[in-house]
């Protein structure tokens, strides 16, 4: 019998639709939550220490991720009870870095037949044949994919750069700009490329003290982190 090959979702296409039981009840994903973003993310087992630490930093971070206008969903291999159990563990008895009595509010999905992550790519057979590795994506309120992030499963993930990506595809939507390497809100921001010769030209010689340009195809602008902020989550 050959080997099923299971193509991976891209930047750009839908978010795969599929219907789960989460630790939060039945789930029709990602119709349940249209008209938020989504981060969908990956682990590779429940009663992990590098799980644990990260699932209590969603936790602790929950609120903020909220106020984005985000929904987090988690996904493991494991089955329902282990998760309640796990979540309930960390609740209860794990005091790691300050955080402690952290409630998962988020649904984390039950995949044992690991249909839903072969859907999405997380299983990675170079890593484990059994185990979702760390994957995250960025869905936005229309159902597309617009980021993908792959940790294997020994390196727990950055959640100052997950929450960074959220904010810097908010703002490029909002402001229809782009953004430069390390940005954070309150930094310049890149303006689309000149179209043509005449456009060039003027921004070249432009007065505008809010417009730099470094040569013709590289000028930022200023954008305020208030101006940030208040788009956010919109």
């Amino acid at each position: 019998m050959e080997n099923q090959v299971n193509v991976m979702p891209r930047i750009g296409e839908k978010a795969p639709s599929f219907e789960a039981v989460t630790t939060q009840g039945k789930i029709n994903f990602p119709s349940d939550y249209a008209g938020k973003w989504i981060i969908l993310f990956s682990h590779p087992a429940d009663f992990t220490p590098v799980c644990t630490s990260e699932f209590m930093t969603f936790g602790k971070m929950s609120k903020e991720f909220e106020d984005l206008n985000c929904q987090l969903v988690g996904l493991s291999v494991d089955g329902l009870y282990s998760h309640i159990a796990w979540l309930r563990t960390i609740k209860d008895k794990i005091d790691y870095k300050g955080m402690k009595n952290i409630e998962i509010k988020f649904p984390l999905i039950e995949d044992i037949t690991m249909n839903v992550a072969k859907l999405y790519g997380m299983i990675q057979p170079g890593e484990s044949s059994t185990s979702a590795v760390r994957a995250v994506f960025f869905i936005d309120p229309q159902g597309t994919i617009r980021t993908i992030m792959y940790y294997p499963l020994s390196l727990g993930r950055n959640f100052d750069e997950i929450k960074r990506v959220l904010i810097g595809l908010q703002t490029a939507d909002n402001f229809g700009i782009a953004l430069p390497a390390d940005w954070r809100p309150g930094d310049d921001v890149i303006v689309p490329t000149a179209g043509s010769c005449g456009v060039a030209k003027e921004r070249m010689e432009s007065q505008d003290e809010n417009l730099h340009c470094y040569d013709w195809f590289f000028c930022t602008k200023k954008l305020s982190k208030e101006s940030v902020e208040s788009k956010l989550g919109k």
